[in-house]
């Protein structure tokens, strides 16, 4: 398949105002009562973060048919997570699904971790293996809007192989459970599965997710990061 026709399985934003930068208030992340804990994230999903993760995006899905989210940072200290950053996203079009298909526009749920990056700018200073090539580059056929959506990419290691550039094919669970879910430049709307955040926001995380820290991501609708 040409590259053009691979990106075209991820597409690429909600209330409240943001800053200067980007960033805004978590609308879904108010302090928990317990430290040790990531704010609105139960115990089955707290279970899957790997004990050695430092580092945790979450995304706070407004609704289950909802393409509106909100994306946390969360960095722990000792026993403690902290807010550090948290901006407006959007996620799948149609909502979110904890069984993802290829070509359902909804977003994967669950807990992923974080291991390669890349686009087509130059790389920003990446902690993450970071891979530049214009490969990465939306189909011209898309909407103006969009062309940019992939200057910037962190991979969410759904159904890819950990270790490769964002792009790269292989499907280890199949092809019908789709894949190149990203976290990605944001266009304004919904996207076909990926989860996008603004510019300023892609930067910040390129520049901080480090490997050591085993960053995960985080993701779903409120109800179900809760169940």
């Amino acid at each position: 398949m040409t590259a053009a026709a691979l990106l075209t399985g991820c597409g690429a934003a909600g209330g409240g105002a943001p800053g200067a930068d980007g960033e805004r208030p978590a609308r879904g992340a108010s302090p928990a009562a317990d430290p040790t804990r990531l704010p609105g994230v139960g115990d089955r999903l707290h279970a899957r973060v790997p004990e050695s993760s430092r580092q945790a995006v979450v995304v706070y899905g407004e609704g289950r048919d909802s393409a509106d989210a909100e994306a946390v940072l969360y960095t722990r200290k000792g026993d403690t997570w902290d807010r550090t950053r948290a901006w407006p996203a959007h996620n799948g079009k149609r909502g979110w699904t904890p069984d993802h298909r290829a070509g359902d526009k909804r977003s994967p749920s669950g807990v992923f971790t974080l291991s390669d990056a890349g686009g087509v700018l130059a790389d920003p200073g990446a902690k993450l293996p970071y891979t530049r090539s214009a490969a990465f580059a939306a189909p011209r056929s898309w909407a103006k809007t969009h062309w940019h959506d992939f200057d910037y990419v962190i991979a969410i290691d759904y159904n890819r192989v950990k270790g490769t550039p964002p792009n790269d094919p292989n499907r280890p669970r199949g092809e019908d459970k789709g894949g190149y879910i990203w976290l990605h430049l944001d266009h304004g709307s919904g996207t076909s599965g990926c989860v996008s955040l603004p510019k300023t926001g892609m930067e910040y995380l390129l520049r901080t997710l480090d490997p050591e820290a085993d960053p995960v991501v985080v993701m779903g609708e409120k109800q179900y990061l809760k169940g």
